[in-house]
């Protein structure tokens, strides 16, 4: 494969950094950008061309972007669960920062675009969600991450433009930002138990997920840059034979830390769906996807990862647009 110019939109954020690894260990020249939201500084690997700035700055996208073959778009404010609190924000950064890296891609001719979609596309479907089924989102990060697809297709199409959506979802794993207390669950759950503190669960805890280790998840999306196969298609990234509950999660995490587990409960959060479950299928058969760490020890390596990095306070650094009687106290309050 001829050295190619590959540019990753949160590069210092969970997922981008390991992408950007991956690509500079096959040879290749990454470059990236992040507004470090939910990022990392020495996330980003050493020999990636990075800038800090926002994916809305479409004069600066466009300027780095010049001669890339590749543009990998990461960067999100993946909150579900926050964007119907923040929607103007959460809007701003899916549709608006997704519409700048792709018209400032076709401005420099890119050759293809491959977007991190995420299954809160499939909203209430059924389950196991397959990538035929018209998207349902149920918030307005759904509703950003689909529109930004429709963008997508809509401009690549016209222009000329290679694309891929990716869908990976509920991603875990070293590097993901654990002093967040909007997002990613087993984190939150394991940085409360390191501070002595109990996990607090929304709902009854019986929603049910599929959580993907990150390494499983970078050689399928590589492949995605260069297979033909690939183009113009939206493919799952994640595991589906691991169908677990919330509760079921926080006894798993609780039972490797040897931690005496009494969660407490909270009420629900609105517009969260119950059952997201994704079929691997359509991986299986294009990109011959095959996770090799079960959750457990995934988990597992996640407690180190954290425990070794150290303990950090939950950081509210995203301001609530709408406070009101359906906004979680754990975030309205600050309890975390």
């Amino acid at each position: 494969m001829p050295k190619q110019r590959i540019f990753i939109s949160g590069v210092a954020g969970f997922l981008g950094s390991h992408l950007a690894d991956a690509f500079l260990a096959d040879g290749h020249e990454v470059i990236g950008n992040d507004n470090m939201i939910g990022g990392y500084l020495d996330n980003v690997p050493d020999g990636v061309e990075f800038y800090q700035f926002d994916c809305n700055d479409f004069d600066k996208l466009r300027h780095h972007m010049k001669g890339v073959d590749i543009v990998y778009h990461c960067a999100a404010t993946a909150y579900e669960g926050l964007s119907v609190f923040s929607p103007h924000l959460i809007t701003q950064n899916i549709v608006g920062a997704s519409t700048a890296m792709i018209s400032a891609a076709i401005a420099n001719n890119v050759r293809r675009f491959v977007m991190c979609s995420s299954m809160a596309r499939y909203g209430t479907n059924q389950v196991p969600f397959t990538e035929d089924m018209v998207p349902r989102p149920q918030d307005p990060y759904g509703i950003g991450k689909y529109t930004a697809e429709l963008m997508l297709q809509n401009l690549a199409e016209t222009h000329g433009m290679e694309w891929v959506i990716a869908v990976p979802h509920n991603i875990y794993g070293p590097r993901q930002k654990y002093d967040d207390p909007y997002r990613n669950v087993p984190s939150i759950f394991i940085n409360l138990i390191l501070q002595g503190r109990q996990p607090v669960i929304y709902g009854d805890g019986t929603q049910k997920r599929c959580f993907s280790y990150v390494t499983d998840d970078i050689d399928p999306m590589k492949q995605m840059a260069f297979d033909p196969a690939c183009a113009g298609e939206i493919i799952n990234i994640g595991p589906d034979d691991e169908f677990v509950t919330i509760k079921e999660l926080a006894e798993m995490v609780g039972r490797l830390m040897q931690f005496d587990l009494t969660p407490s409960f909270t009420k629900g959060r609105p517009r969260e769906v119950e059952l997201a479950n994704c079929s691997a299928d359509k991986a299986r058969r294009l990109l011959g996807y095959e996770p090799k760490i079960r959750l457990e020890e995934g988990v597992g390596q996640m407690i180190d990862w954290i425990s070794h990095r150290g303990v950090r306070p939950f950081k509210y650094h995203l301001e609530l647009e709408i406070v009101n009687e359906s906004t979680p106290e754990t975030w309205s309050k600050r309890l975390f």
